[in-house]
């Protein structure tokens, strides 16, 4: 990994090995990067982050099938990591959302589901430890340098020649380019004084977490026995929602052949309405569940397995995350909230698009700004379109009239962002041309996954609008949901039979029946920036499912 009379000369140095810095060191390695692969700790350890969607399945066997690393294919299907990776993850057919009322009962129409389609793939709850592993040690397999326990204690960038990382233990390290994958603690990001102070994010969250023994299921309890939600909601990752924040539940357990007994157990709240004491997050924990009994059921009995962590608030930001030289990745850039699980998705995008502008830089000599400028635009996107997502949701948690409606534009941008990527996928299959993500990279609108519609953008747009207003006073929930709800009735880019804009659409199932009927609706009555394109997604994955990769 050196070249002759240069000691510790790369042409990439990445700061951190998570799943962004595996994933990164993998691809670079695989095409003949020399890249140093920096980490303070070391392998396994305890990360959250553990909930898969279908983009970033879709995006994961995109990048082993672009990029040519076989390996990361068994990644992007629960099947596979079963397989192939690790037995201590947990399934995941649905995202479901049970809305509570502190001192009422729970009122079981009050729910949202959104069941991922089993005719198609089943996603995942990754025991992170064991998926760090696995991408740290493919990274080292295809030539990266590992270097754990190292902490850099100072970095000085050249436009002209690149990185120099000096670690505390007085060691130098020397790179044509650096990536800072090292989460909100980034060097980059301090020694630059990067960090937007304060963050431009709108919304306002912290949070407290660890994995526990004795969780139950939820369906087992009194409440859950009256709901009448397609999926079971232990099959997949439960939000339990409420004025304020929401509580996530992450079973390892909920399959037959799982060796983990272990859950994710995460307290998300707005510390305006919920502000932070001092008591410890055990106690926090508890005191929250005596003001929710019904969420309190599934805890009986329950253990937490290692210390809790208690967060400040958890939105950063940073003005700049490109610079000469230089990219901060997507936790290092900045962090919205795990809700809606897009954490993963950001830093799969952020590989996808750096990952062909090094190897290329590597092969060229040409690493100027120009060439990384869109991953400024890219990542300083995505942080605002799910700032707008979550900020509308958290105000939704007020009245479940708005968070249905809000819930509901969720749905159609999961759908329809992975509609978008597998089209992309098919194309590339088919042609193995990269004009293909070069010319989505030109038409993409900063933020949002992948082109859908002018109407669809407007939709994100129009929810957060009437959110704002919903908490400026000037609107009320009703008449917020209600707007939006119209908006998305009137959408021209997706099939009216799906009634999603019908206030009483609160679980979707793609049943075979509603997948027939979306085709019909994709040949006679789609436009034609949309009907091609789900013809062709549902073609690629039909494939996959023939050869067995799902």
């Amino acid at each position: 990994m050196k070249t002759s009379g240069q000691v510790n000369q790369y042409d990439v140095a990445i700061l951190g090995s998570g799943m962004a810095g595996g994933m990164l060191g993998a691809v670079l390695a695989r095409n003949g990067v020399r890249v140093l692969l920096l980490d303070a700790g070391t392998h396994p350890r305890f990360a959250v982050g553990e909930s898969t969607i279908p983009y970033t399945s879709g995006m994961t066997r995109l990048i082993a099938d672009r990029y040519q690393v076989p390996e990361l294919k068994a990644l992007s299907s629960f099947k596979g990591i079963r397989r192939k990776v690790s037995p201590n993850c947990g399934q995941k057919q649905n995202f479901g959302f049970v809305y509570h009322r502190e001192g009422r009962s729970q009122n079981p129409s009050e729910i949202n589901q959104l069941v991922v389609p089993s005719a198609i793939r089943t996603e995942t709850h990754l025991f992170r430890q064991d998926i760090d592993a696995y991408l740290f040690h493919l990274a080292v397999k295809y030539g990266a340098d590992p270097r754990q326990g190292i902490r850099i204690a100072d970095v000085e960038i050249d436009p002209d020649s690149g990185g120099v990382l000096r670690a505390e233990s007085g060691e130098e390290f020397r790179a044509h380019y650096v990536v800072d994958g090292s989460g909100f603690r980034s060097p980059l990001a301090e020694k630059f004084e990067l960090r937007e102070t304060p963050t431009r994010a709108r919304t306002h969250s912290r949070c407290l977490f660890t994995h526990m023994v004795g969780v139950k299921p939820f369906d087992d309890s009194p409440t859950a026995r009256r709901h009448k939600q397609p999926n079971p909601w232990h099959h997949g990752t439960l939000h339990h929602v409420f004025d304020g924040g929401w509580l996530w539940v992450i079973p390892f357990d909920n399959h037959p052949d799982s060796l983990n007994p272990l859950c994710s157990v995460g307290l998300t709240l707005d510390p305006r309405v919920f502000p932070k004491g001092e008591a410890g997050p055990q106690e926090e924990f508890n005191a929250f569940l005596a003001r929710f009994p019904e969420i309190a059921w599934q805890f009986q009995g329950a253990k937490a397995v290692r210390p809790w962590v208690s967060t400040g608030r958890l939105q950063y930001s940073a003005k700049q995350v490109v610079g000469e030289r230089f990219c901060l990745t997507s936790h290092a850039a900045g962090f919205i909230d795990a809700l809606y699980s897009r954490g993963l998705t950001n830093t799969m995008e952020l590989v996808n698009a750096l990952g062909w502008r090094l190897i290329a830089a590597s092969r060229d000599g040409d690493w100027s700004l120009e060439r990384f400028a869109y991953l400024e635009s890219l990542q300083q996107g995505l942080f605002d379109f799910h700032d707008d997502l979550v900020y509308s949701s958290f105000v939704g948690f007020r009245d479940y009239e708005l968070w249905n409606a809000v819930n509901r534009t969720w749905m159609l941008g999961t759908m329809l962002g992975n509609v978008m990527l597998e089209d992309a996928h098919y194309r590339f299959e088919r042609s193995r041309s990269e004009n293909v993500f070069r010319d989505l990279e030109m038409s993409e609108r900063p933020g949002s996954p992948l082109p859908v519609s002018a109407g669809f953008n407007e939709m994100g747009v129009l929810a957060r609008e009437q959110c704002l207003a919903v908490e400026a006073g000037a609107v009320t929930p009703a008449k917020a949901a209600e707007r939006i709800l119209e908006h998305i009735g009137n959408a021209d880019f997706i099939s009216p039979s799906f009634r999603l804009g019908e206030r009483g659409t609160n679980c979707f199932n793609m049943t075979p029946g509603k997948m027939a009927m979306n085709a019909r609706w994709c040949r006679t009555d789609a436009p034609p920036e949309i009907g091609p394109r789900m013809i062709n997604a549902s073609k690629g994955l039909v494939r996959l499912r023939l050869r067995g990769g799902i």
